[in-house]
């Protein structure tokens, strides 16, 4: 059986997700439903089975994510091999091209199978069954893109009507078009025509074909696409597209740029559970109810509730419910939400109300995840802020220095190679060190095993920013 290549999109934002998902941390890097990440489920499915042969993986996301990519992938036993990093997002065009050039390079053969890297899809034997069937048609000339059988009037998908009603599990037929998210009343009669299916963005096609495809309708992308891929710059094992040319490339979806101006496209209906988990009340759905309709997370609680979400992201965070219904309430460290559960699709809304205001917790965690691992910041006041660092094995900082504040490093759990000017030492469990500033400093963890200290920072100016870097094992400017 030919081998097919799997292309996970792991960009975007998860507006709809907050304060879950931010841009800083989008939906597919967190645990939603289990204990692996969107991301990581995945990935293990988009591996070989008896039905289904996969090439290695080919990750297409923004740079900023390239290091959280690398790390997922490698806690479930998979070596990243193909990560292409883009400078910004272009919606979904650009990258499933870009994924084609570079496979077609490869293999001039190559049959790509590109699918959003946070859908949930618990029935990976079905899903294989159904790529299987897609195969059948992509080497009949097809391309070919899967649609979910709808079990609801939902308004936060868009649709495919399909020219056959009462299609079968794995039937095959022609699109006839794309509808764009439909009001209730549209997605209602939808819903009860029988020949529309939901688009679920999960594509299967011959590298070629697409190349073809965007020759014919969409040249100018190509040719941006083809010369930013031509000259990306490989960093690190990343293939880091040129950021000037991508600049140029029109911001357009795969389906308008694409699939609604072929002929050639076939839709293979998938009735089986699927889920893009895009808003909280698909997470209700998919939770596990007590006998009065409620989910809720370990620290959660409710008392005289009906189909509520109650969910704590830390435990030491309690959140109780008392007397409600319908409702959707997440707690964070740093941000709270309480939202009706019929208004999850505009928690979007709340990301933009918060934006203009300038809050931070619009777009960013407390903690912050870097190349040799994360950092949150406990306390900040005037004048001095601590923080939580907890560096990878083998992880390292920047050869660095700041000029307006001073640190000060215990040592909480494992071992830290600290270099301060020209002294390099190691600092065990309960030990200390103080950084003065404007002085060259680096902190290292040589062990095997998580790294934990507490940072004490004083100073006039505490940002991030404050900082020259002279050297860097992950190229960070």
């Amino acid at each position: 059986m030919k081998k097919i290549v799997p292309v996970m999109l792991a960009g975007g934002s998860g507006k709809r997700l907050w304060p879950l998902s931010r841009k800083s941390y989008p939906k597919q890097f967190s645990s939603l439903l289990e204990e692996q990440s969107l991301f990581q489920k995945s990935a293990i499915r988009l591996t070989s089975s008896t039905d289904i042969q996969f090439e290695k993986h080919i990750t297409i996301t923004h740079s900023d994510f390239r290091f959280i990519v690398t790390e997922q992938l490698q806690a479930i036993g998979i070596v990243p091999k193909h990560i292409i990093l883009e400078p910004e997002g272009k919606n979904t065009a650009p990258a499933i091209l870009a994924a084609s050039i570079f496979a077609k390079n490869n293999n001039p053969d190559a049959i790509l199978l590109v699918a959003p890297s946070d859908h949930d899809i618990p029935d990976t034997e079905e899903f294989h069954k159904a790529i299987k069937a897609g195969i059948e048609q992509v080497q009949a000339g097809k391309m070919v893109v899967f649609g979910i059988s709808p079990t609801n009037p939902e308004t936060g998908y868009g649709y495919i009507e399909v020219a056959s009603e009462n299609l079968d599990h794995l039937g095959v037929a022609s699109v006839e078009c794309f509808i764009e998210k439909p009001e209730y009343l549209n997605a209602e009669k939808m819903f009860q025509a029988g020949n529309y299916l939901w688009n679920a963005g999960i594509f299967l096609f011959k590298a070629v074909d697409m190349i073809t495809a965007f020759e014919k309708l969409e040249n100018e992308i190509l040719k941006l696409t083809e010369e930013a891929l031509r000259v990306a710059k490989l960093d690190l094992g990343f293939y880091l597209l040129n950021p000037g040319l991508w600049q140029k490339i029109k911001n357009i979806s795969i389906d308008i740029a694409i699939m609604e101006r072929i002929k050639n496209l076939a839709v293979i209906k998938y009735s089986f559970k699927w889920s893009d988990l895009g808003n909280w009340s698909e997470v209700w759905l998919k939770g596990q109810k007590d006998s009065y309709g409620n989910v809720t997370s370990e620290t959660a609680h409710s008392i005289d509730c009906t189909e509520t979400l109650l969910r704590s992201e830390k435990s030491t965070i309690q959140i109780v419910g008392l007397g409600l219904n319908n409702i959707i309430a997440i707690a964070m460290p740093d941000a709270v939400l309480v939202a009706n559960k019929n208004r999850t699709q505009d928690i979007k809304d709340v990301v933009e109300y918060l934006k203009k205001k300038n809050i931070p917790q619009a777009e960013i965690f407390q903690k912050d995840h870097r190349p040799w691992g994360w950092f949150e910041s406990l306390v900040l006041g005037n004048g001095y802020q601590v923080k939580r660092i907890c560096v990878n094995p083998g992880g390292a900082l920047s050869l660095q220095s700041h000029k307006y504040r001073s640190e000060h490093w215990i040592v909480v759990k494992g071992i830290a190679k600290v270099t301060i000017g020209d002294e390099v030492k190691l600092i065990n469990e309960g030990e200390s060190v103080f950084v003065p500033k404007n002085v060259i400093h680096r902190m290292e963890n040589p062990g095997t095993h998580l790294m934990d200290l507490i940072e004490v920072q004083i100073g006039s100016y505490l940002k991030e920013d404050d900082i020259t870097r002279y050297e860097d094992i992950y190229n960070r400017k």
